[in-house]
């Protein structure tokens, strides 16, 4: 399985934990740019989806379940299929 099949897989598993990096690095590999914003905002722009916006998790770098699910919906309505 590819880092890329795992990262899949940490995504779609609702009771697995995900890292921040992990996400960045899995949006990244599906052709999404990261554009920073102010603050903890970050934008992943990708030219054939609509951007998707998150705020970057702190104190810690572990990425909320909510924010799993909201990154799985956006990549099937954009037709990504993950």
């Amino acid at each position: 399985m590819s880092r890329h099949e795992k990262l899949l897989a940490q995504l779609r598993n609702p009771k697995s934990t995900m890292t921040w990096g992990d996400l960045v690095t899995l949006l990244a590999g599906l052709g999404y740019r990261q554009l920073e914003g102010s603050g903890s905002r970050v934008k992943f722009a990708h030219d054939s989806a609509a951007p998707i916006s998150l705020h970057r998790p702190h104190p810690g770098n572990e990425i909320k379940a909510y924010v799993k699910r909201l990154v799985l919906e956006h990549l099937n309505e954009g037709g990504m299929k993950p």
